[in-house]
């Protein structure tokens, strides 16, 4: 059982989750008015780097 967990973690299903939830959480934090976290915004591909650099 703990393969089939594994698998699904690193597999489609699981990438498709991290990057939802990233979004989710760039998304609120943007909202709120705070920086997202760099690991969410590399999930979702973008540099955290120049994300400070964008404008409205």
């Amino acid at each position: 059982m703990s393969a089939l967990r594994n698998s699904i973690r690193t597999g489609f299903f699981g990438r498709a989750f991290a990057v939802l939830g990233a979004a989710n959480a760039v998304s609120a934090a943007v909202e709120a008015g705070r920086r997202p976290r760099a690991n969410d915004l590399t999930k979702l591909g973008i540099d955290p780097a120049s994300f400070g650099q964008v404008s409205r």
